[in-house]
C-alpha cells in the first residue's frame, strides 16, 4: 500500500451521534451487507451521505481524529466535516488471488468482524497505519477525492 497507494480525503459530510451500548449496526453498501458491529460505551454511530446511506460504528478516539462538528441537528445528531487523510488502493482480481483468495478475500476488520474484499473495492488504511478496512467501489467514489500534490 505504501508504494502503490494514493492519498485521499473524505469529501462528503456525515451525520453522527453517540451510539447506545449494545446497538447492533449492519453496514449495507450498494453491493449488499458489508459487515456488522456492536456498539460499546463511547462509540459513535455514523451515517455516510451516499446513495446507500451506509451506517457504521467508530470508536470515540478515532471519531475525534476524523471529524469536527459543523451543526447540531437535534435528537443527539450532528453534521460533521471530515478531517485528515487516508491511503488507499484499488484491489484487482490478481491481487486477491495473490492474497490467497478466490473471487474474494475475507479478513478481520478492526472491529473484529469478518469483511469481504472484492475486485474493484478499495483497501484503505489510516496514515498512521492503525487500521485497515474495505470500502466498496461505489461508496468510495461517492465519498473520497484524491489529494492533489
Amino acid at each position: 500500500m505504501e508504494i502503490q497507494g494514493k492519498r485521499y480525503k473524505k469529501k462528503s459530510l456525515i451525520r453522527a451521534k453517540k451510539a447506545e451500548p449494545g446497538l447492533v449496526v449492519i453496514t449495507r453498501t450498494s453491493d449488499g451487507i458489508e459487515t456488522k458491529n456492536t456498539a460499546e460505551k463511547g462509540d459513535w454511530l455514523v451515517e455516510n451521505q451516499t446513495s446507500a446511506k451506509e451506517s457504521y460504528l467508530i470508536k470515540a478516539e478515532t471519531f475525534e481524529k476524523k471529524y469536527s462538528l459543523m451543526d447540531s441537528l437535534g435528537n443527539g445528531w450532528g453534521c460533521y466535516r471530515p478531517k485528515g487523510e487516508i491511503i488507499a488502493i484499488i484491489v484487482s482480481e490478481e491481487e486477491i488471488k495473490n492474497l490467497g483468495g478466490g473471487e474474494n478475500f475475507e479478513f478481520q476488520a478492526p472491529w473484529k468482524e469478518s469483511i469481504v474484499l472484492k475486485p474493484g473495492d478499495y483497501l484503505v488504511a489510516s496514515l498512521e497505519k492503525s487500521e485497515i478496512y474495505r470500502v466498496a467501489k461505489k461508496e468510495f467514489q461517492e465519498t473520497y477525492e484524491l489529494v492533489k500534490g
